[in-house]
């Protein structure tokens, strides 16, 4: 068995990963039809020796495909995301949109693949900073039960998109030169700096980013009463995604146990060694398929608290390889 699929918004950062990690995981890949807007239309998206000609994302060109994922912002998926089930296309969707639609399973594989059975035509991807805190947290919980967290993010730019990581390495070449280089895409300069702003501010002071993690991780873990805090912040950081937790259990935590627990857990990579300054840091976990999970240690401001630091590339276990892995166990479960 083979596959037509979609990959809408071809021409980001994160439809050139889809299409690599399709074919390196050694997906069914029978076609593939890249997609973007109209003024990409004609121009060609390449892998290896392969060479497809990208095609105007309309509602007619979801016809035939067995699948389509979208990378191409909310709009777009809003907008489209429904022609393509009407024409008998399975929706995976990297934006926010549907993420809370209670008739629409929001999916991290390595957590709740078993959702994906209830799927009516779309399935959500989560935010990439919620995804690769539960890679430290959910094991955690299987094993303590989780109650709350504090989390604190350091957000590399090209969260942002290509636009992002161009600003950053212009900031830095002017830096280097005593220039200066106005910023663009962000509100203020990110080279050397850090800034406590992802998405919209909200009237309760926090941001739709930080909103995120709390409602997207009660969602996927199925804990209705869970308490989080998130700040976030964008770091001048390439690619990869860092996060600091601080989390309470229902049970006291045992630090043998719990790095027991995310070392056999599929989507993390236990990095704990400290006295040989080996934890998780943004440029060893980019381009890698697990998220590092380290910095264990007793939090005494909880009861049954634990902290910890994950880090892991927010292109792949944040949304390309996401949404493959989606692909995979939809592809397991027919």
């Amino acid at each position: 068995m083979s596959y037509k699929i979609g990959i809408v918004g071809v021409t980001g950062a994160v439809g050139q990963e889809l299409i690599r990690l399709l074919f390196e995981r050694g997906f069914p890949v029978g076609e593939i039809v890249p997609m973007a807007s109209a003024r990409s239309a004609g121009k060609t998206v390449s892998y290896k020796d392969k060479t497809w000609t990208i095609k105007e994302a309309t509602p007619d060109a979801f016809a035939g495909l067995d699948f389509a994922i979208f990378s191409a912002g909310g709009s777009i998926s809003q907008a489209l995301a429904p022609e393509a089930v009407k024409r008998g296309c399975l929706v995976i969707d990297n934006s926010s949109c549907f993420r809370m639609d209670p008739n629409v399973p929001l999916i991290v594989p390595p957590i709740n693949a078993q959702a994906i059975k209830g799927h009516k035509g779309i399935i959500a991807n989560p935010n990439c900073s919620t995804a690769i805190a539960l890679m430290g947290l959910y094991p955690l919980h299987k094993a303590f039960g989780l109650k709350k967290f504090v989390a604190s993010t350091y957000q590399a730019v090209s969260g942002t998109g290509a636009a992002a990581i161009v600003e950053l390495e212009n900031e830095v070449k002017a830096w280097v030169k005593d220039e200066t280089y106005p910023p663009q895409v962000y509100p203020h300069p990110i080279a050397f700096n850090v800034i406590p702003h992802v998405d919209k501010f909200l009237d309760d002071g926090y941001t739709k980013e930080e909103m995120k993690m709390l409602n997207e991780g009660r969602k996927i873990m199925e804990i209705a009463d869970l308490k989080v805090s998130t700040t976030c912040v964008r770091v001048p950081v390439l690619r990869a995604h860092s996060i600091a937790i601080d989390a309470a259990f229902e049970k006291p935590v045992d630090i043998g146990a719990a790095r027991q627990v995310i070392a056999a857990f599929d989507g993390a990579e236990l990095c704990d060694e400290p006295a040989q300054n080996r934890y998780p840091m943004p440029l060893d976990y980019s381009g890698k398929q697990k998220c590092g999970v380290g910095r264990l240690r007793k939090n005494d401001v909880f009861e049954n608290g634990l902290s910890l630091f994950v880090a892991g590339d927010q292109l792949w276990r944040g949304a390309a390889l996401n949404a493959v892995e989606i692909a995979e166990a939809w592809h397991a479960q027919k």
